[in-house]
């Protein structure tokens, strides 16, 4: 599997994909999934949040494999983000907190997951555990002190 950001080349994201942008969610491209593929997930984190927490910005499941995008209105079932909602949340590192990373981690799955809807991180997590066929990810970096 292959993904790279659609609508940009360089690791700084776009002010339009942030809070003070636009607030979209950056497109992610996907090319040569395996045929072994039943679904696909996304979980899109910060590790560099305030308190040393891992902030968890989406997380999307049950994406169809034949998906060739993921953005927004890609359908499948949203789990909970670190705000309790069930969207993308964009990037918004307080000011002075320096350049924070976004990680978007894409997963090939071997089924589509059982779970509800208002699952967690944590959940998705322990029910991909050895339905994992590929995983890749990208990172964005984003600074309100730009």
């Amino acid at each position: 599997m292959e993904i790279s950001f659609k609508d940009f080349n360089d690791k700084f994201l776009p002010q339009k994909y942030s809070c003070i942008g636009e607030k979209l969610m950056p497109t992610i491209e996907i090319k040569k999934i395996s045929d072994k593929t039943k679904s696909l997930a996304l979980i899109i984190d910060d590790p560099d949040a305030v308190n040393n927490k891992t902030f968890v910005h989406m997380i999307l499941f049950n994406i169809d494999s034949n998906e060739k995008f993921i953005n927004e209105s890609t359908k499948g079932i949203y789990g909970l983000n670190d705000l309790n909602e069930l969207n993308y949340c964009p990037p918004c590192p307080p000011k002075n907190s320096g350049t924070h990373r976004y990680f978007f981690k894409v997963y090939a799955l071997d089924k589509v997951l059982n779970l509800d809807k208002r699952c967690t991180k944590k959940d998705l997590i322990a029910s991909m555990e050895n339905h994992i066929i590929e995983k890749k990810e990208l990172v964005a970096l984003f600074s309100q002190d730009q």
